[in-house]
């Protein structure tokens, strides 16, 4: 959560979208690090919780609450900074495109998709989000990306880019590598040691067509892992 609201830009107005017990607002504006917000979610039994944490913490004059699916009940142009995080990666991506003008509107949006990362990644490039900065925390056993976009009309740095440079770069962050982030470097060592032991143990086993395809995922994920370090080098080069 800490890291998550250290990438809100101090002074913006923010709409925290799926907000639950909306902590990430109410922690923003008792630093003063925002003059407001609104806390959003789609199930009134979350919004509830986060309209009583509100008045508990006296937030209730800076602080306002709706009930919304994904951006729907927010007008264009209303805040500056779109929140959301704590959800899956499809569920980002829908809210995306289905506020497409509202969240296109916003002059930054912090995403922490928890599951299928590398298709936002993919969703973000393809559709003129640029990933101006990145994070990612190990806690309580899992590791969790974050990111900051912005919209842009263009984006020409992934034109002169290899296939394999961009799906890197999906599956790991292409900020993330390019400042050679602690938390992403023990997680490949970890996922090396893992994918390789896999490998071992399918290597073992009788030969089946479930057997080949299953292994030559592992040499997949093992191939993009390793090209990871190198594709380091090349994104410090272009100056991304």
């Amino acid at each position: 959560m800490k890291a998550v609201a250290s990438m809100v830009t101090p002074g913006n107005i923010l709409a925290d979208i799926g907000t639950d017990h909306g902590y990430v607002p109410i922690a923003l504006v008792q630093r003063e690090r925002i003059p407001k917000a609104i806390a959003m979610d789609i199930n009134k039994g979350p919004l509830q919780r986060a309209k009583d944490n509100i008045v508990l913490y006296h937030m209730e004059e800076y602080i306002e609450t709706r009930l919304s699916d994904g951006v729907d009940a927010l007008l264009e142009g209303e805040v500056d900074t779109i929140l959301i995080a704590g959800m899956g990666g499809e569920l980002v991506i829908h809210i995306l495109e289905a506020g497409e003008a509202v969240c296109r509107n916003a002059k930054e949006l912090i995403l922490q998709p928890q599951s299928d990362i590398r298709r936002v990644r993919s969703y973000l490039r393809e559709n003129k989000y640029k990933i101006v900065d990145e994070d990612m925390v190990f806690e309580d056993g899992k590791y969790y990306p974050m990111m900051k976009v912005i919209p842009v009309d263009v984006d020409t740095f992934w034109d002169n880019q290899k296939e394999q440079t961009m799906e890197t770069c999906d599956i790991y962050g292409p900020l993330l590598l390019k400042n050679g982030n602690q938390v992403l470097r023990r997680f490949l060592v970890k996922q090396h040691r893992q994918m390789s032991q896999i490998l071992l143990q399918l290597e073992a086993q009788p030969e089946s067509e479930a057997i080949c395809r299953r292994k030559q995922e592992v040499l997949d994920e093992l191939h993009y892992n390793e090209s990871a370090y190198t594709i380091l080098g090349a994104i410090k080069n272009a100056g991304i």
